[in-house]
């Protein structure tokens, strides 16, 4: 029996690896053709030659998109996005969520049923529209961070795991005489670093992907961030921009390396800080799954 055991779970386990590797490799193989793309030279981006290897290895698309003012206006204000408004995210969730969490706040039930209300009916975008521009946000970076101030599933993930924590630990800072602000800043914040790493890179990627309100909300093109300039690069091929140096005629027949480039530059920051707070990330996922 045991060796039936052992068998089916070799198998399974065969099965389980075989599918995620195929998975893994959906996902892995796109961003390693756009990789290959973006190293190789126009032509053979033109003809079709490039697979999951360079051909004939150039520098030039990467050459042009770091002198492209435009792209590096686009990529400063998309940082600014993204730091800035995962900032307000945090400290407007934490906000939130930390008096929403403890049993002894009278009617903290109805603002809990009107988060959860959000999440089941979300505001139509010309009712949003009129308000942001009654607001005043229209052509404004502010658009695109106050109105998101708060995701109802981060906040509710959050709130999940400020319930978590002892409950005679807060007692004891308001025997010392700290006050729910000092409470929040000193003991529930430092102990919930798994779920705020969390939240930061849910929101993070958020802002950072984010194109759809800035299409909606911005009339500027110099307020566009990196995704909607990458946006419109690849649907008018347009390449007329602020660029110093002259392009052969050769280089730009083919503007698909340049737009690899430019996906590139989009993807690594994310790649590059995802494995930072995978720890706390990896931690923060499990809140609810698991009592204690």
């Amino acid at each position: 029996m045991s060796l039936k055991v052992s068998k089916s779970r070799k198998l399974f386990n065969v099965f389980n690896y075989s599918l995620i590797g195929l998975l893994a490799l959906t996902m892995v193989l796109p961003i390693v053709h756009i990789l290959a793309k973006s190293f190789s030279s126009s032509s053979a981006v033109a003809e079709g030659k490039v697979i999951l290897w360079p051909v004939d290895f150039d520098l030039i698309n990467y050459q042009y998109v770091f002198q492209d003012a435009s792209i590096w206006r686009a990529l400063g204000i998309t940082v600014f996005i993204t730091v800035v408004g995962t900032l307000i995210n945090l400290i407007a969730t934490a906000s939130l969520a930390y008096p929403l969490s403890r049993a002894e706040y009278k009617g903290r039930r109805i603002i809990l049923l009107g988060v959860i209300f959000t999440m089941i009916f979300s505001a139509p975008l010309i009712p949003t529209y009129l308000v942001i521009k009654q607001l005043g946000m229209i052509d404004s970076l502010w658009a695109l961070l106050i109105p998101n101030a708060i995701s109802a599933f981060n906040f509710i993930v959050m709130r999940s795991f400020f319930q978590q924590i002892p409950t005679a630990l807060i007692d004891a800072a308001r025997i010392d005489g700290c006050n729910e602000l000092g409470i929040l800043l000193r003991i529930v914040l430092p102990y919930s670093k798994p779920v705020i790493a969390t939240m930061t890179i849910f929101y993070g990627v958020y802002h950072w992907n984010s194109y759809q309100n800035a299409l909606y909300f911005l009339n500027d093109p110099r307020l566009y961030p990196l995704q909607v300039k990458l946006r419109e690069m690849i649907q008018s091929d347009d390449l007329s921009v602020d660029v110093e140096t002259t392009i052969s005629t050769e280089f730009m027949n083919s503007t698909e390396g340049i737009q690899m480039a430019t996906i590139m530059i989009a993807i690594v920051p994310i790649l590059l800080i995802y494995p930072l707070l995978q720890k706390h990330f990896v931690k923060g996922v499990m809140i609810g799954s698991i009592k204690e």
